[in-house]
This record gives C-alpha cells, sequence and structure tokens, in this order.
C-alpha cells in the first residue's frame, strides 16, 4: 500500500505554495496525503519565523505531532530552520530538520530516511485523504492554488528576517508559471493566488518582463476563471497595473502592506515609502477598482516608537478605512538591525497598543462589509456542510439543506444556505448582513 503524508503549513501564502509544491512531490513517490498525523507515515511542519510567536507555534506543532504518531518521521520544514537550525536539531521530536534552501530535496530526502528507518516494514495503509480541509493546509482545497513566482526579497527592512530565510530576489521565469497555472486549470482549480516574497519586482532578473507583462500574459494565454496577486508595496501600485483590473478575472483584492502609519517610524523600518506615498496608492486603486478590498499589515511597538507615533500609526490606520488589518506586535528578530535598537517597548504596553489597532481594524472590517450589503458579487465556493433540524444558529433560508461558505472576488468570506451543490463553482451571490467574520448571502434563482 502506498505511504501516506500529513503536511500541516503555517505563515504566509508563500509557504502554502511551497507546501503545494511538497504534496505534488510526494504524490510523484505515490504518497498519499492525510488529514490526521497519526495515520501518517511523515509529518511536515513547515515553519514561520516571522516573530518569536512563530516559533513558539512551530515547536508546538512539531510536539503535537510526535504525540499524534511516535513512530512518524517528524519533519521542520521552512524558515525556522532555515534560521535556527540547531536549535531545532535539539529537539527530540524532530527527525529532520530542512530549511528553505533545502525544500526542493525534502521529499526525497524523508522518504529515504522513512525506507532505512523501517526497511523491512510496509507503509501505513490509511487512505484517508484531506482535501477541503481548513486547518492550515490551504494547498489542498481544489478550488484555490497558490503558485509562487519569485522568491527572496533584496528591501532588508529593520526588522524582517525574510531576507536571511528567503534569500536575494529571484523570478521563475513566465513560461514556467504558465504551464503552471494551465495545469491548475486542467486539474480544476477555479482561481489562482500569484504569491512571492516582493511581487511587484517580478521580472527584475529576466529579460523582457515584468509583473504588469506576466499578469497580462496569465489572462490572455490561459482560460483561468479567477486570478488574485496576493501582495504589493504601496510604491508599486501604479495606473498601468491597474488597468489590467479592467479584466473581471482579476480579483479586486490588494493586500498592501502599511506597517506602521508614522513616517519616522517608517523610515526608522527603513520602509520604501512614506505616508504621503501610502495614501496616494490607496486613492488609485479606489478611483480604479470600485468597491476593491483593501487589507494592511501593521506593526506595533517598534524601537523608538512613542505614544505620539502611535497615535499617528492608530490616525493612518483608521484613515485609510481598511477592509481588515494583521496586527502584529513587534518580535524582535536575531540577526535583524531592529533587534539591537535602543528604546525597546515594553511588553505590556505593545500588547495595549495591539488592542488599540485591533479595534481600529474591527472598525473598518465591519464598515467595509456594511457597504457591501445589497450588492450581488460574484463567490467561490469551497466548502460545504449538512443543516440537521438541530442546528443552531440562525436560519435565513428554511428550505435549504446545505450550508457553504466561500470568497468573493474582493476576499469576503461568505455563508450562503441553499439546497444546491456549489462544490467548486463561482455563482452570483447577494449579500445582506455581516454576521462575525463571514456577511449572509443568499443564492439568487
Amino acid at each position: 500500500m502506498p505511504g501516506t503524508v500529513a503536511i500541516e503549513t503555517h505563515g504566509c501564502k508563500l509557504n502554502q505554495a511551497d507546501s503545494a509544491v511538497l504534496a505534488r512531490q510526494f504524490a510523484q513517490s505515490g504518497y498519499r496525503l492525510v488529514d490526521s498525523n497519526a495515520d501518517a507515515d511523515i509529518i511536515v511542519v513547515n515553519t514561520c519565523t516571522v516573530t518569536a510567536t512563530a516559533d513558539s507555534k512551530a515547536r508546538q506543532a512539531l510536539r503535537a505531532a510526535r504525540r499524534a504518531n511516535p513512530d512518524a518521521i517528524v519533519v521542520a520544514a521552512g524558515c525556522y530552520p532555515q534560521r535556527a537550525a540547531d536549535e531545532l536539531r535539539k529537539m527530540t521530536e524532530v527527525s529532520m530538520v530542512v530549511g528553505n534552501s533545502e525544500k526542493p530535496e525534502l521529499a526525497g530526502l524523508a522518504i529515504a530516511l522513512l525506507s532505512r528507518r523501517h526497511s523491512d516494514a510496509a507503509p501505513s495503509s490509511s487512505l484517508s485523504r484531506v482535501e477541503g480541509r481548513d486547518a492550515g493546509v490551504g494547498i489542498l482545497r481544489r478550488s484555490r492554488a497558490m503558485v509562487k513566482i519569485q522568491e527572496g526579497c533584496d528591501q532588508v527592512c529593520a526588522y524582517c528576517i525574510v531576507p536571511k530565510v528567503r534569500g536575494r530576489e529571484r523570478s521563475i521565469p513566465p513560461e514556467e508559471l504558465i504551464a503552471t497555472v494551465r495545469q491548475h486549470v486542467t486539474g480544476g482549480f477555479k482561481e489562482v493566488a500569484l504569491t512571492g516574497t516582493q511581487l511587484g519586482t517580478y521580472g527584475f532578473d529576466l529579460e523582457g518582463t515584468n509583473l504588469v507583462r506576466l499578469l497580462g500574459r496569465i489572462l490572455e494565454e490561459t482560460t483561468l476563471p479567477r486570478l488574485r496577486v496576493s501582495s504589493l508595496q504601496a510604491h508599486e501600485i501604479s495606473p498601468e497595473l491597474l488597468e489590467l483590473w479592467r479584466d473581471r478575472r482579476l480579483c479586486p483584492h490588494f493586500h498592501v502592506p502599511l506597517q506602521s502609519g508614522c513616517d519616522a517610524t517608517l523610515k526608522a523600518m527603513r520602509r520604501r515609502y512614506d505616508t504621503a506615498t501610502f495614501r496616494q496608492a490607496v486613492e488609485l486603486i479606489r478611483e480604479n477598482v470600485p468597491d476593491a478590498g483593501i487589507t494592511t499589515d501593521v506593526i506595533v511597538g517598534f524601537p523608538g516608537e512613542d505614544a505620539s507615533a502611535h497615535d499617528a500609526s492608530l490616525a493612518f490606520a483608521a484613515e485609510m478605512g481598511f477592509a481588515d488589518i494583521h496586527v502584529f506586535p513587534y518580535s524582535q528578530r536575531p540577526g535583524t538591525t531592529a533587534h539591537h535598537l535602543p528604546d525597546q517597548v515594553d511588553a505590556n504596553e505593545k500588547r495595549r497598543r495591539a488592542t488599540e489597532m485591533s479595534a481600529v481594524a474591527e472598525e473598518g472590517f465591519v464598515e467595509y462589509r456594511n457597504r457591501l450589503a445589497g450588492q450581488t458579487r460574484p463567490v467561490l465556493w469551497e466548502t460545504g456542510r449538512s443543516i440537521t433540524p438541530g442546528d443552531s444558529g440562525e436560519r435565513w433560508n428554511s428550505g435549504a439543506t446545505l450550508r457553504w461558505s466561500g470568497l468573493t472576488d474582493n476576499y469576503v468570506r461568505v455563508v450562503a444556505d441553499t439546497g444546491l451543490d456549489l462544490a467548486n463553482r463561482i455563482t452570483e451571490a447577494r449579500l445582506f448582513r455581516t454576521d462575525g467574520k463571514a456577511m449572509l448571502a443568499t443564492i439568487p434563482a
């Protein structure tokens, strides 16, 4: 019987794209993807190391994997091993430590170790599948695929460990990317999200291409229903780029990291824009792409950020009216410039500031969705479950038998009750009210 592998992915969409490649490599070697660590011969934890919390989450996951399956090969992979391999090798729960630079060989290394360890034992016979589950391995959803178009970062922001764990910027040739998108379309995927560390600089190391040309080619040379760009920097937003969004297959969602709404803090962070540039980028998006969802990242408590700088950041974030904000208390990362800066902010104060920024995020989250109420938007439906008579909670379609969850083109989570099978379909949905983290919707007849 075939061997089995479980993959748990932490962190960014780039990691999800890497995990997708790992899943394909294991499949090509005859391995089946399983949902439960207890059923896996090999368990891969594809880690993040952007904060100390991410490191802690990785260690917890590795220990949990070993507890669930004492006989499995447990692999610590990705950014944390790239930064601190020796730290992870000391964990008795870990069988292998594989950094980003070795990821292309991970599947072969893990399978070889399993073969040596159990050369005279048959692999697990579990055939359980993981498709459609929501436990952090976005690679496995049949509706959406992540495609890495470039990797690495040359910007070296003061707080960021990514250049050390991902290396210098390098782009994947467009012909290879177009072929990959076509494969995903053939495989039934309805949406592809392009990922990378610095998508806006795509093609600087290749002749005759850049991000605008790549997007144009994907739209022209494939039949992909939906194309999403995962993240762009404020200074990379241009009229030429936004002109592409006339094609409705490009999703009107822009993730534009802010990090701080205070110019002095942005300068200390070594970001390549100021708040005026950021404001101009947001205005340009809204002028050219109506109802676009604009989301962002904000760091609170960066070294030297005093109360007035924090207040300026709060005010700017509120002014921008983001559809959502990912709030991060600053985390010291050994190997970065900011790790050595004076005037580190007290942990309790960072938590307080994070709470205040999260309140701004919640206000923008609700306000944006309230503006969408009454609109009809395309939704890619991902998961559905049966509605039983004993279900608690609101019922807004009494004749429905299924409750579906999906994403609009502008990246809003939507829930609809219906009797239809919507699996991996894009349909119009009428949004009518926000309910927690999702909007309730009906499917027009």
